[in-house]
């Protein structure tokens, strides 16, 4: 009987911790880096744009994250680790080029300009007339 209490209390004391304890959510890369990667989005017109998303991963291939420009088409990614990271920018159909390799070394900030430059297009159907 008390090897059942015992288990009880430790599944009490882990659901408990689990479920009360606060709980830090991190919304993208763990980020534990002393360096930054700014820049603005234009788009072709050669006006920045407002709320374009900005795709940036590690060049060594790991998973790509995203955040926002400002209303300003600025953007700003901070506590990156030093690495080389590959950036591309969209919006509305509309992307940018990657830069690949961007350096940022430890406790620099690097900026880039991403311009949009292509709309991506879906292929129209070929149309076959019967004879």
């Amino acid at each position: 009987m008390s090897r059942r209490l015992h288990f009880l209390a430790i599944l009490g004391a882990l659901l408990f911790s689990t479920l009360i304890a606060p709980h830090t959510v991190h919304a993208g890369p763990d980020r534990r880096g002393t360096s930054a990667l700014t820049g603005i989005v234009i788009g072709p017109d050669d006006k920045p744009v407002a709320h374009a998303a900005v795709s940036y991963q590690s060049s060594a291939g790991t998973a790509a994250h995203a955040v926002h420009t400002d209303a300003r088409g600025r953007f700003t990614i901070p506590k990156l680790p030093a690495d080389n990271y590959d950036v591309r920018a969209s919006a509305n159909g509309i992307f940018s080029d990657w830069q690949k390799n961007v350096t940022i070394h430890a406790g620099e900030t690097r900026s880039v300009t991403l311009h949009l430059i292509y709309a991506k297009q879906m292929p129209k159907a070929a149309r076959f007339s019967s004879r």
